[in-house]
């Protein structure tokens, strides 16, 4: 699913929206930058992860400590 380009008006408007106005000059980076945050979330969203389990599933010290030696 794609969305449309976000315009610096738009950008504006919902930065507004939220309580955090910006300066005229602010809206087309801004915009810029929200589109590209949306790019990589839908990019994210088109994964397959299948059976890896979620991250606090995995135990740092499950197993036994390992010893490092730098003797060669």
């Amino acid at each position: 699913m794609s969305a449309p380009d976000l315009t610096p008006q738009e950008a504006a408007r919902w930065a507004e929206r939220c309580g955090q106005p910006l300066r005229a000059d602010r809206h087309v980076p801004v915009a810029a930058t929200a589109q590209y945050i949306h790019s990589v979330v839908a990019l994210l969203r088109e994964l397959d992860f299948g059976d890896v389990p979620p991250a606090a599933a995995y135990r740092v010290h499950e197993r036994e400590e390992e010893q490092f030696d730098a003797a060669v």
